[in-house]
């Protein structure tokens, strides 16, 4: 099955940016709270915890947005892998 390479390419180009923001709070929010926890000053930080489950005050996506956030890692990998294998085949033929 071939996958339209410029349709492949747009669609990780349209999810990257969307993606990073969630990732890296996600990432940022859940070392601080292991590095609180380490420390013994988890109770203190606590609130870095319904950042990282996606409760952002009064919009509340703790339901979802782990689940966004494994789906958009997903397709980031899946669309990367492929336009990575895309390319090696390129330069194999060249040689």
């Amino acid at each position: 099955m071939a996958i339209n390479k410029a349709r492949l390419r747009h669609l990780h180009y349209w999810f990257a940016p969307i993606m990073f923001f969630p990732l890296l709070l996600t990432s940022i929010t859940g070392s601080l709270f292991q590095v609180a926890v380490s420390t013994g000053k988890a109770e203190q930080f606590i609130w870095l915890l319904d950042f990282h489950r996606g409760k952002f005050g009064r919009i509340n996506l703790e339901v979802i947005y782990p689940l966004l956030n494994a789906f958009g890692v997903l397709m980031l990998i899946f669309t990367g892998i492929i336009m990575w294998l895309q390319t090696r085949r390129k330069i194999r033929k060249r040689h």
